[in-house]
């Protein structure tokens, strides 16, 4: 058990700024996607400062450039002597994710010795940026994912000259693929300055196509509306569940077409569901903070529950954000001995931010201050700037492939609805991000037993709840160690399911999808420690989809199905508002 490294809870305060400063910064923030120019160059000098002093590893990077263009001439000479149509033998493989090279048209001269110069120069600068005494660990990640990045920039992949498979592509059409690609881009362009959704969205319409399962808007304040779901089977669980997702994103992620919907499903299962949906906030919502998170969204809706079901604990359920929200208000339950929650589910939720993921790489007291500056002028984050992100984390899927699939082949990926949602994104108000990134990613108070409640600490020891906690193996945003972290935090029973997938698919993985599988295995109250790697090897691998695991462990902690609820409770202020989904939703 990880003991609180301080009881103090200091309130949080946003760092004083002249206000000539704030304006130049925020300036530079546009200039530059709020990217930390000063944070780069402090990496930069960090990494090529310590490069320099270190003579040893210049050998060693000389050495290797030396044996790599040996491998490479001799990879030439063997393909050149090759008979037609034999077997090649690389001289570097590309990493299993890398798909840019997989088309047979990359195994035939020039392309092959382009490729494969591409893969032993990214080699070359991976060994180059790591390993390097004296750099820190930040920096060197910095480094690492910089150089990484301008190089997927030149890969041959995105030119037409050096992509065969585009090549071919371009003699066979005419070039009519070239010019698809252009339309794209015209309409694409268009599309962004007019502020209408990607092509495609239009046939994903929130409440006629996705977020269509049956239910009632049951409260609504400033910040939250909260759904009731009519119970689909003539007898519920009466324990309810409650939905708190992240405000970074809208909550029919889990609500998405009715065969993919995990609410759809858990209502079939016989539970009563509330789901929060969030406000998208703007420039008024600007000062809300965490605590307004917390006391207008998660105990609000938790009292309206109660009213509404009376007498019932709850099965709390975060997802990403909300996931970590939740882990805060049940240590302040806990603390306060409020027993109303019986038990609570993590969907790739973080409770401990020293190893956040590639995520981190945006994340220093440069980049925070230079987004607080140009924040302070919006009042919140732009859904852009947050997709901008997200996009430069993954650029060979999200950005390069793109743009060489639509703009260069002339063909549009078909929209689906998760694709659909990603593209419907919201804001997140200045003061509530400010004290998120601080609190828990630059001081991770959460973890460390610092972060207050009611003007006092909570400690995720405190919590007393079975858990169920699910992290995805592809995860980007919350890799699935980090979200591991919490076994050593809290003590109670946690049973843990590691998911094929990434943060957002690996969750949308209803019955019956396909390649899907999960590892799972509980961690009894009390027990010792288990590292992730042997988990890893401990945990058996089951086919399909984890929801049905879920919705077995549920059962087990709820009582036996009897008659469901009403929708809304009029007499205790809880009158129904209006149908799901709701107006938030709808809010761009």
């Amino acid at each position: 058990m990880k003991p609180p490294a301080s009881r103090s809870a200091e309130p949080f305060i946003p760092p004083a700024r002249n206000p000539l400063d704030r304006r130049v910064h925020a300036a530079l923030a546009r200039a530059t996607a709020s990217v930390s120019p000063i944070a780069l160059l402090l990496a930069t000098v960090d990494w090529a400062g310590h490069l320099a002093l270190s003579p040893g590893k210049r050998i060693e990077l000389a050495n290797l450039g030396l044996e790599q263009a040996r491998r490479l001439l001799r990879y030439a000479q063997e393909q050149a002597f090759a008979p037609p149509g034999s077997a090649a033998h690389e001289c570097i493989e590309p990493p299993a994710q890398d798909r840019r090279f997989k088309a047979p048209e990359w195994h035939t001269w020039p392309f092959n010795l382009m490729h494969q110069s591409f893969l032993l120069t990214q080699e070359w600068w991976d060994a180059a940026t790591r390993g390097v005494a004296g750099v820190s660990r930040h920096h060197e990640q910095v480094a690492s994912f910089t150089a990484r990045q301008l190089l997927d920039m030149f890969s041959p992949g995105n030119f037409l000259p050096t992509n065969p498979v585009l090549l071919r592509q371009t003699l066979a059409s005419g070039g009519t693929n070239l010019m698809r690609g252009a339309i794209h881009a015209v309409e694409d362009v268009e599309r962004a300055i007019s502020g209408a959704p990607p092509s495609g969205a239009e046939d994903f319409v929130v409440g006629r196509d996705v977020a269509v399962t049956p239910g009632k808007v049951v409260f609504r304040n400033r910040l939250i509306e909260l759904i009731q779901y009519a119970p689909a089977t003539p007898a519920v669980h009466p324990e309810p569940v409650l939905i708190v997702p992240a405000w970074i994103m809208k909550y029919y992620i889990l609500d998405l077409s009715p065969h993919n919907s995990l609410i759809r499903y858990l209502v079939a299962q016989g539970h009563t569901v509330f789901c929060i949906s969030w406000k998208n906030p703007g420039v008024d919502e600007r000062a809300l903070d965490m605590d307004d998170y917390l006391q207008l969204g998660f105990f609000a809706a938790l009292d309206a529950i109660n009213a509404i079901v009376p007498g019932q604990k709850v099965h709390a359920t975060g997802y990403c954000l909300g996931g970590t929200l939740l882990a805060i208000a049940a240590a302040a339950m806990d603390r306060d001995g409020d027993a109303r929650l019986g038990s609570m589910t993590l969907f790739t939720a973080q409770t401990d931010f020293t190893e956040p993921g590639e995520l981190a790489l945006f994340i220093d007291e440069s980049e925070v201050s230079l987004l607080e500056a140009q924040m302070e002028e919006t009042g919140f984050l732009t859904a852009g700037q947050m997709a901008g992100a997200f996009q430069i984390l993954r650029s060979n899927d999200l950005l390069w492939s793109r743009i060489v699939g639509e703009y260069l082949m002339g063909e549009r990926a078909p929209m689906n609805d998760l694709m659909a949602w990603n593209a419907d994104a919201t804001r997140m108000p200045a003061r509530m991000h400010s004290q998120y990134l601080r609190r828990l990613f630059l001081n991770d108070d959460l973890s460390e037993g610092r972060y207050p409640v009611g003007g006092k600490p909570v400690s995720l020891s405190d919590i007393d709840l079975p858990v169920f906690c699910v992290a995805t193996l592809t995860d980007h945003v919350a890799p699935w160690r980090s979200v591991y972290k919490l076994h050593y935090l809290v003590p109670t029973e946690i049973t843990f399911v590691l998911t094929s997938g990434g943060h957002n698919a690996g969750i949308v993985s209803e019955p019956g999808h396909p390649r899907r599988s999960f590892r799972l295995l509980t961690r009894p109250a009390g027990e010792n420690y288990v590292p992730p790697e042997d988990w890893l090897q401990r945990a058996p691998l089951h086919e399909g989809s984890w929801w049905t695991a879920w919705s077995a462990w549920l059962k087990a902690r709820s009582a036996p199905p009897t008659t469901p609820p009403a929708l809304g409770a009029p007499d205790r202020g809880y009158a129904v508002l209006g149908d799901a989904p709701g107006l938030y939703v709808h809010e761009k």
